[in-house]
């Protein structure tokens, strides 16, 4: 090899061949090992270069020169075999700081980035000072690694040696700063530079779009342009995410424009950005336009149009474009383009074609793909399949923060709230911090299971982390408290807010309306329409359930009209619900029943079973019947209706008619759900089921209740048997009642809470007549604030009255 690359240097240059042959006989020179490294350098020869190398490690005398081993550090870094390249600069006697600097840039550019940091320290170890090219590199690791605190270090070291003025060196602290989010600093640098060329410009642009500040980015491109730095591509790349954030769609035509009079648009990143960019602002046709136009696709490119689909709901389109690109010439996906298509799995619900995908990302070996990984887990989690989402889950190798995030959301999608407190748990024993989707993750499911130690817990967790800043994850920490019983501590974290959105004031609206404040969720409301803020559908359904829940008749009534007259929102079949509700609960039936049939649009089951359960409430027998037999018409979806109207037959001793409800049920193939209660004690949460006697403690929860029981007589209680659906005698109905599990639950808390300690119980049903009855009892009797969540709302029980005042 040594010989033929001397042979062709030396003839390239006019020596006559023997004169060649005659060098290549001796030992090679360490000028002949460079110049022929440079022959592969030029060539990008990495094959030629590791025959010259096997050669150099039999010579050496040779195989410890500086200048030859620099030479075959730069072939290996410019073939991109860093690790080469590192095994080869370890060898070097005295590197010179042109190698530091290619080493440092080589790990900046392939990764992984810390290396790069810490080739710097061991530079400045060696003694060897930086030069204005170290500092862009090692910064460039920096950003890549949110490192910011490392980053001032190296700011400092540069101030120290009179480099952080260099045009280059300034530009990247611009984009440390600006990517890490010190957009303040960032912009400090960025004054005071002398020189700001389009890269500096483009660095701070580039900076205020990734947070989102669209209005910012645009005012720096204008200033920009007055300063007679005229925009390039990259200047429209970095600027177009923010506009399709703030699906500023009008200002993105613009940006459009720009570029097409400029000729950007055939570029291929270009062409992908305005794709993304109309993708996201729901302007799915122009999308597609420029996506048929470009000449150039790459996977980018692929993978933003299947997004731009999936985006605007398109999910069939989206997934006949990835079977194109599986079976065209288009290539083979990429990790990006499969994250898209299992998020069209995951949108239609289609787990078999999910489980397709998954088989094809393994074939390909693309499962250590960590964002594929986790994107697996959310698709399966979406689609029902909890067990393969947690069976697959526990098979990755490497897991990150979003893998523990995407686990936790997924078991609160299944209705699994324990199991996602307990992989929140696992999470904390991995020493993985959570970030703030995790804590938007857990705090749902703190609230489903009204667990309020864990909850309290994940506040602790967002104030130590700085997340109580975030607005979304104020916003669930007021949900949560609402759900917990604390709506206080709901209304305080809402008040210390800096900013609301409508979410803010939606949830905390809601969180009155299920407590059943409605005067105060109306006064509220009244705060929200004069904040100016732009009311939604959702401000409404959470009005409309205040009113409900309060018996504000009139109010919801007024409401309702003035959400279509005044705000000009068009009522869904959601606001209908609320309102035949509203009128049900109230007893006004004859009007809900008119209300159904003056709807615009066919009533579905959901109307219906609103109106039936009003008719449960004031036990009217005839409309009962004639509601749940539209139900039957339109084929009920779960047990609810069948319960509703056996009920109804229980209540007015109707038996055989129950009877008939229940055997129609079974043959209907549903199942009737077993009432649940839980109640969270010193952070763990107990679940009991009516009658049950699996719990450890179940003997002392008996004896307490029968204890109860006759406390209870003496002040007056009697069981109320029509709440019993069996046809049995008076006295087993008594023992059926005193054993439902809402009672199970408060007299375990009795019995392991210190006295006077408020009760918090969560039940997966609407609390029945009887317990509802009884608990007013045992919160006089052991003098005790008892709260019961509800499906229907929170009952606080206090001094022997609830404050629903027996209306829910």
């Amino acid at each position: 090899m040594m010989q033929c690359l001397m042979r062709h240097k030396l003839q390239n240059s006019g020596t006559p061949l023997i004169n060649a042959r005659s060098i290549v006989l001796d030992v090679p020179s360490a000028a002949a090992y460079v110049e022929s490294l440079e022959l592969c350098l030029q060539s990008r020869s990495l094959r030629e270069g590791q025959k010259i190398h096997q050669h150099l490690l039999k010579n050496s005398s040779i195989s410890s020169n500086s200048l030859v081993l620099e030479k075959l550090t730069r072939l290996y870094i410019e073939c991109k075999k860093v690790e080469y390249a590192r095994h080869v600069f370890d060898r070097i006697p005295d590197p010179s700081v042109i190698v530091w600097n290619l080493m440092i840039r080589a790990f900046a550019w392939n990764g992984p980035a810390e290396f790069a940091i810490d080739f710097y320290r061991r530079m400045l170890v060696f003694g060897i000072i930086p030069t204005k090219f170290t500092f862009p590199f090692v910064l460039k690791a920096c950003a890549s690694l949110d490192a910011v605190e490392d980053g001032e270090k190296i700011h400092g070291h540069a101030i120290r040696i009179g480099l952080d003025s260099d045009a280059y060196v300034s530009t990247a602290l611009v984009d440390l700063y600006a990517k890490c989010g010190n957009l303040v600093e960032a912009q400090k640098v960025f004054r005071m530079m002398c020189f700001r060329d389009v890269v500096a410009w483009n660095a701070m642009i580039a900076g205020f779009s990734l947070h989102g500040l669209c209005d910012e980015t645009i005012k720096l491109a204008m200033e920009m342009q007055r300063t007679g730095i005229k925009p390039n591509s990259s200047t429209v790349v970095s600027i177009l995410p923010t506009i399709a954030q703030a699906r500023a769609l009008s200002l993105g035509k613009t940006f459009h424009g720009y570029c097409v009079r400029h000729n950007f648009d055939p570029d291929v990143v270009v062409g992908t950005g305005l794709l993304d960019m109309y993708g996201k602002c729901g302007c799915l046709t122009y999308a597609r336009m420029i996506f048929d136009l470009m000449r150039v696709r790459n996977e980018v490119t692929w993978s933003a149009m299947i997004g731009a689909y999936i985006i605007s709901d398109c999910v069939k389109e989206a997934l006949e474009l990835f079977d194109h690109v599986l079976l065209t010439a288009a290539g083979s996906p990429s990790p990006a383009t499969f994250c898209c298509a299992l998020r069209a799995c995951s949108k239609l619900i289609t787990m078999n074609r999910g489980r397709r995908i998954h088989c094809q990302i393994f074939k390909l070996g693309y499962l250590p793909d960590i964002m594929l990984g986790n994107t697996i887990i959310s698709m399966y989690a979406k689609c029902g399949a909890l067990v393969d989402a947690i069976v697959f889950f526990h098979e990755m190798n490497h897991k990150d923060v979003v893998s523990w995030g995407a686990m936790i959301s997924g078991c609160v999608q299944n209705g699994n709230a324990q199991k996602a407190l307990d992989f929140f748990r696992y999470m904390n024993q991995h020493s993985m911090n959570p970030d703030v989707a995790t804590m938007l993750g857990i705090l749902p499911a703190c609230a489903q299971l009204a667990a309020l130690q864990h909850g309290a817990c994940a506040h602790g967790h967002a104030i130590v982390s700085g997340f109580v800043n975030d607005c979304s994850i104020c916003n669930a920490l007021i949900d949560m408290y609402s759900k917990c019983g604390m709506l206080s501590t709901a209304r305080r974290i809402f008040d210390k807010m800096h900013k609301w959105d409508i979410v803010s004031w939606n949830s905390m609206i809601a969180g009155y309306g299920i407590h059943g404040l409605g005067s105060e969720a109306l006064s509220l409301f009244h705060e929200l329409r004069a904040a100016g803020l732009k009311l939604d559908d959702l401000t409404f359904i959470s009005v409309l359930t205040a009113c409900s829940h309060s018996g504000l008749v009139e109010e919801g009534k007024h409401w309702f009209d003035a959400m279509v007259q005044e705000y000009g929102i068009v009522p869904r079949i959601d606001h209908y619900i609320c309102m035949v509700d509203l009128l049900g609960r109230a007893g006004n039936l004859e009007e809900a029943k008119s209300f159904i049939e003056k709807m615009p649009f066919e009533p579905n089951i959901h109307i219906w079973n609103a109106l039936l359960a009003g008719c449960r409430i004031h036990r009217n027998v005839e409309l009962g019947e004639e509601a749940s037999g539209r139900i039957q018409t339109l084929g009920p979806e779960s047990t609810g209706n069948f319960v509703l109207l056996s009920n109804i037959y229980s209540s007015a001793g109707r038996w055989q008619d129950a009877a008939s409800v229940r055997i129609r049920q079974s043959n209907w193939g549903f199942k009737k759900r077993p009432g649940c209660s839980w109640v969270e004690i010193n952070g763990k949460v107990h679940a009991f089921i009516g009658g049950d006697r699996s719990h450890p403690k179940s003997e002392t929860i008996h004896k307490k209740l029968e204890e109860l029981l006759v406390q209870m007589k003496k002040l007056g209680y009697n069981a109320v048997p029509s709440f019993v659906l069996q046809d049995v005698e008076e006295e087993e109905k008594e023992h059926i009642l005193l054993y439902h599990s809402e009672k199970l639950a408060i007299a375990f808390a009795i019995t392991s809470l210190g006295p006077n300690q408020p009760i918090l119980v969560t039940k997966n049903l609407r609390v029945c007549g009887d317990c509802h009855d009884a608990i007013k009892y045992i919160a006089l009797i052991t003098k005790r604030e008892i709260t019961v969540r509800d499906t229907s709302r929170f009952h606080h029980f206090k001094d022997g009255v609830c404050n629903c005042r027996d209306f829910w």
